[in-house]
């Protein structure tokens, strides 16, 4: 197993939840794909074990998208333009009573559009540029982690700046994508109730082009 973005984020997690993220990958104007597992290794036939966890992410603005299950992804056609997406179904709480810890997911394909609009995401600074920024409500967070990882699935730790952004200048063409994590004290209402811990995943896919 790769060694994990955060190991303490990791060892708070049931083993079920270690090191998964949910990333989105699109191609031009074609289908939106949803996936669930480890973007630092090779994806398993079939998908991730855990993606029958993967059952009903949310499209930002698009309530009505059909989601459609294939062999390691969910599929949706969606109008031309950037995606993005959140799930906080994929893990049941875990841990005792009164000190339950959950996780939410985020996650955004393409780079067109300069400026978030989940709660925790990493968006362009300008429409298709190099730079991207960290926030969490609209407000920048500097100092915190990110991993790039390449096409290749090689991955490289970048740490925000002053201005919660980091650079991802990429010299091959391929899909990349960003991951960032954060921990946050409750108390929290997720669907199986209150946590008192809630860890956010929030990636973003893009692709440079050749």
């Amino acid at each position: 197993m790769r060694i994990p973005l955060l190991a303490a984020l990791v060892l708070c997690l049931p083993a079920a939840a270690q090191a998964h993220e949910i990333w989105i990958e699109r191609d031009g104007s074609g289908p939106a794909r949803v996936y669930l597992g480890e973007p630092g290794e090779p994806m398993p036939v079939g998908g991730d074990p855990e993606f029958a966890k993967l059952k009903a992410p949310r499209i930002l603005a698009r309530p009505g998208a059909v989601l459609t299950r294939r062999a390691g992804f969910l599929e949706t056609k969606l109008p031309a333009g950037d995606v993005r997406a959140w799930d906080d179904t994929v893990f049941a709480l875990w841990g005792p009573d009164g000190k339950k810890e959950g996780v939410v997911y985020y996650a955004r394909a393409g780079r067109a559009e300069p400026r978030a609009k989940l709660p925790f995401e990493l968006a362009p600074v300008t429409a298709n540029g190099s730079r991207f920024v960290l926030t969490r409500d609209g407000k920048p967070l500097p100092g915190a982690k990110v991993a790039l990882y390449a096409p290749d699935r090689s991955k490289t730790e970048l740490t925000t700046d002053a201005d919660g952004t980091v650079e991802t200048s990429a010299a091959k063409p391929g899909r990349y994508l960003l991951v960032a994590s954060r921990t946050e004290e409750g108390p929290v209402a997720l669907p199986g109730g209150n946590a008192s811990l809630v860890y956010r995943i929030t990636t973003t896919s893009y692709v440079v082009p050749g």
